[in-house]
């Protein structure tokens, strides 16, 4: 197997299974050699799925094949597939191939504030952020019936049993018209809808309201809720139609279903496993496979019932952590409007014209044609996609480019692993530090902590695991999506503080 360049933002990865691959990475996009290895053992998938055929002939009812994979400037190592990896496939899905962070996306909010006065209320703001996100301030009573509603209809789930909760705690800022409103603003409505619930029978709840410390949690890693003003506008016609304003608040909000995903997760790994042929060995890279058949339509009614249960919380999740954050910028600042632009995933698998896309770090961005019927007809599917922490991020518009799937990157990608960065330079961290504002679980200011090194060491190593240099330069990973005619740039976004699990 071996890489070769096809123009200055494209490259092809030879295999012998002669599988279309194609890696969008202009020449400033450092390639990662493990990511290769890793992406060449995802291919052996093709061997796997031969011997499955041959072993038992009954085991897909459509001929199984990896159609293609696209690969996007983000790439870098995950766990058995590579991060900003988009499968074609008939015939099967691959669980592993979207991963267990099942939807993890991004919400994307316009607002009516000025940086300004985000600026001169900064101490105010972050002691209501710190109380309503960390300190359980988030008062968000759910009863059995509405949390099966978001598992089986997401938000629609919600819009149908919000009375339930009687405008208490943050229901006072969910507004049923303007959520419903809202609906084609999210990829899928928000609402993936099954009518079952599998391996997530005790995140119910009770009966009565009461509280979890699940909806409304942004989760570790490179999750976040960050507050950023528009720095600059590239599209004028397209970010007008959007709302957005040079000089503007807004606010990305970037997670999913946080620790819904590990059962589900290993849900589908454990149907995977219990139906791959007996007297075939395990495949080498750990990769298992569920097949489109009336064999194992059960199986098959499982995997998709448990996905949608998944990203449906994911879903709900990001639009309360929106809530949140409006009430805590409503009782600081005094007033706060918030506009959703839009809100997707970027793991999950979708079926589309009897083929399977998985995404696993990578946004959808389609074009105007396939963007009918929606407030994006004309403009294409919007694409956030941020960069590492302190650094800008970049809405953009989807052009529906079938060499990458119709895809783009979910963010800059690695270019240091978590414990590299821990041990990376200190001089460079304390920088980074002194210039951004960022408001975790851990407030470092606090006297008593001062006697307490062991916290806040570990609070930094945390920290550091997701500081800038942690990150490739977000420029070279956008400049060869809009050279690959992947997206157009519609405006450029710049941090003003950053909430971190």
């Amino acid at each position: 197997m071996g890489m070769e360049r096809i123009n200055e933002y494209l490259l092809t990865l030879q295999n012998k299974h002669d599988i279309p691959v194609n890696i969008c990475a202009n020449a400033q996009v450092k390639i990662e050699k493990n990511a290769v290895q890793e992406l060449c053992e995802l291919l052996e998938l093709a061997e796997s799925v031969q011997n499955i055929q041959k072993q038992d002939k009954s085991f897909f009812d459509t001929p199984p094949q990896i159609n293609q994979i696209a690969i996007t400037p983000d790439f870098h190592k995950g766990r058995g597939v590579p991060i900003g990896t988009v499968m074609q496939t008939q015939g099967f899905v691959s669980p592993q191939a979207i991963g267990k962070d099942v939807n993890c996306g991004i919400r994307f909010y316009t607002t009516d504030l000025c940086p300004n006065k985000i600026r001169e209320n900064f101490g105010k703001l972050s002691q209501q952020i710190r109380h309503v996100f960390f300190e359980g301030g988030r008062q968000i009573p759910m009863n059995r019936t509405q949390r099966e509603s978001i598992f089986k209809e997401g938000l629609l789930g919600l819009l149908n049993t919000h009375k339930i909760a009687n405008d208490k705690g943050l229901w006072q800022y969910y507004r049923a018209q303007k959520q419903e409103q809202e609906l084609n603003r999210v990829n899928e409505n928000g609402s993936l809808i099954t009518e079952h619930i599998f391996a997530l029978q005790d995140f119910l709840g009770k009966k009565e309201l009461s509280y979890d410390d699940q909806i409304g949690s942004i989760g570790g890693g490179n999750h976040f809720v960050e507050v950023q003003k528009v720095k600059k506008i590239y599209d004028n016609k397209t970010a007008y139609a959007w709302g957005v304003k040079k000089d503007q608040v807004v606010v990305m909000i970037h997670t999913g279903c946080v620790s819904i995903g590990y059962p589900t997760g290993t849900f589908f790994s454990k149907i995977a496993q219990e139906i791959y042929p007996k007297k075939l060995p395990y495949p080498h890279n750990k990769i298992f496979i569920l097949p489109q058949s009336e064999k194992y339509q059960k199986y098959w009614n499982f995997f998709w019932a448990s996905l949608y249960n998944a990203a449906n919380f994911a879903f709900a999740n990001r639009l309360f952590l929106g809530l949140m954050l409006e009430k805590c910028m409503h009782e600081a600042l005094g007033s706060a409007n918030f506009d959703l632009v839009y809100d997707t995933g970027h793991n999950i698998v979708n079926e589309m014209d009897g083929y399977f896309i998985h995404r696993k770090g990578a946004n959808p961005a389609r074009g105007v044609e396939q963007m009918v019927n929606t407030p994006f007809a004309y403009y294409g599917e919007p694409v956030m996609i941020p960069g590492s922490m302190g650094s800008s991020s970049f809405l953009m518009c989807g052009k529906g480019q079938q060499k990458i799937l119709s895809s783009a990157s979910h963010g800059a990608g690695r270019s240091l692993s978590r414990g590299q960065a821990v041990r990376h330079e200190e001089k460079q961290f304390r920088e980074f530090m002194e210039k951004f504002k960022i408001i975790t679980p851990v407030d470092p200011t606090r006297q008593d902590l001062k006697s307490r090194p062991d916290i806040l060491k570990k609070w930094e190593e945390e920290i550091k695991k997701e500081a800038p240099y942690a990150y490739k330069d977000i420029s070279g990973v956008i400049d060869s999506q809009v050279q690959a005619d992947m997206v157009n740039k519609v405006a450029e976004l710049q941090p003003i503080f950053t909430i971190k699990g």
